[in-house]
């Protein structure tokens, strides 16, 4: 296929291949029913199939192409595996939160409890790391490196919490673990599975990053503009004391009045305050900053592929970054 394919073209192979990757994942919970899991399957299949852009299997299989890889059931368990695993987070990541929808439907531990939903995804991790567990030593040890990141950054956003002190440094130190590790993570497995080493193989892993960076930007923003694609009520961060980027920013910038109003603001959030929090976030250009944060983390991520050779693979790479970019469009 000509590598200038069109858009059409292009879309049409990734949702062929995003096709792919939910019935890998319906196969697998219907396998765990009938083997005798039960409701424990059920519920993780229930927030597993709800939805979700599988932006991580695809960028994975996609890597494995780029790298030069012909088989992908070869690292179809990989890609598998890193779904699992994040799904696992968010099932934790919501009893966390308190949150009550994940993809538009009610999460695990407002539908079945608390002890259920830390079940769930305990179940969820160890199916994740059992087809990770497939791979070569190198590979478990990156997937194995990748889940400590995100336990550690947990505890570090935890720890920030409403905390006005937080820093840009502090942000992008949790992001780099618990958001962008993965999808670096699993870039750089994807192409050590095709056969990659050295710095073309850390290629794919930057690009990850970069693009896992972007990724939570663009959720920032979303979650104080509102976006239903999101499954859950605008504002949702700032309610459970998130410092996402934006805020950081506005408090960085802000002094005397305005910032001891921000402040104000963040400590007891109201949804009617949302139009006087939007307003002193763009009285200090914070959504602005962030939006421009997002193009140049998708350039250097862009970047990063261009030592590899033209492909429909690279294509679909590079719409995956623009379909990340388009988010908060």
């Amino acid at each position: 296929m000509d590598v200038r394919s069109d858009v059409e073209t292009l879309s049409s192979a990734l949702e062929s291949m995003r096709e792919d990757v939910n019935q890998a994942l319906l196969d697998l919970i219907q396998s765990e029913i009938e083997a005798g899991a039960g409701e424990v399957a059920v519920e993780a299949g229930r927030v597993l199939n709800a939805g979700g852009k599988r932006l991580r299997p695809l960028l994975f299989l996609l890597a494995y192409q780029v790298a030069g890889g012909t088989r992908l059931d070869d690292v179809m368990p990989l890609a598998l595996a890193f779904e699992l695993i994040h799904t696992a987070t968010l099932v934790h990541d919501d009893i966390n939160d308190e949150a009550q929808q994940r993809r538009g439907i009610p999460t695990i531990h407002a539908q079945a409890g608390q002890a259920k939903a830390v079940i769930a995804g305990d179940w969820l991790f160890v199916h994740g790391f059992a087809l990770g567990g497939r791979y070569s030593e190198q590979i478990v040890s990156v997937i194995a490196r990748c889940c400590a990141n995100i336990a550690v950054s947990e505890y570090h956003q935890l720890d920030h919490v409403l905390n006005l002190a937080t820093s840009p440094e502090d942000y992008l130190s949790i992001v780099r673990g618990k958001t962008a590790g993965p999808f670096a993570s699993g870039c750089y497995a994807a192409g050590l599975v095709a056969g990659l080493e050295g710095d073309e193989a850390e290629a794919l892993e930057r690009f990850g990053m970069e693009l896992g960076i972007a990724f939570q930007l663009v959720d920032d923003l979303l979650d104080l503009r509102g976006d239903e694609r999101m499954g859950k009520p605008r504002g949702a961060d700032v309610h459970e004391g998130k410092m996402t980027l934006p805020l950081i920013h506005a408090l960085t910038l802000s002094h005397g009045s305005h910032r001891a109003r921000l402040s104000e603001l963040i400590e007891s959030f109201s949804d009617e305050d949302f139009d006087e929090l939007m307003g002193l976030l763009e009285r200090s250009s914070s959504m602005e900053y962030a939006e421009i944060l997002v193009k140049t983390h998708l350039e250097r991520a862009q970047a990063e592929l261009d030592r590899f050779p033209d492909s429909q693979a690279k294509e679909m790479m590079l719409m995956i970054t623009n379909i990340v970019k388009d988010r908060h469009a």
